[in-house]
């Protein structure tokens, strides 16, 4: 009896060409968190994030890697554990976009419908930030 193949995943069972695409987007949005270390401007841990979410669907390799990276993996083991942010988080995240748009309109003043791409874009942004609980949620105790 021949032994059993080794088990699929996500990232083993993905089109050749998908899963290129996928490692591509994860090593993009790693160089870019990385930049985020050095540019406070730039976010770190979305970018991270998005990282890992293509690694999951690319290279267990890489997932595994970044997971347990010594400076990036425990704030995205953090968020795996709680899907929480932090209040004082979320206040520098809609702050830090309520300043970049009012850069965008009264310094770079792009025309009306860059402008409104962007305000909807920000928009977005902010309420995806929102949506999000401040606090982990408690486990229910069992009487």
């Amino acid at each position: 009896m021949p032994p059993d193949p080794e088990p699929t995943t996500a990232a083993t069972r993905a089109a050749p060409a998908r899963r290129l695409l996928l490692l591509a987007l994860g090593w993009t949005a790693f160089a870019l968190g990385a930049i985020g270390l050095l540019l406070p401007i730039v976010p770190t841990t979305p970018f991270m994030l998005v990282a890992l979410w293509a690694f999951s669907a690319s290279s267990e390799r890489f997932h595994r890697w970044l997971y347990t990276h010594r400076l990036f993996g425990p704030p995205l083991q953090k968020w795996q554990r709680d899907r929480a942010i932090p209040v004082w988080v979320k206040a520098i995240a809609l702050g830090s976009m309520a300043v970049s748009l009012a850069w965008l309109a009264f310094v770079v003043r792009p025309p009306r419908y860059a402008l409104l791409a962007a305000a909807a874009l920000v928009a977005a942004g902010a309420a995806f930030v929102l949506r999000i609980p401040s606090r982990p949620r408690q486990p229910v105790r069992e009487p």
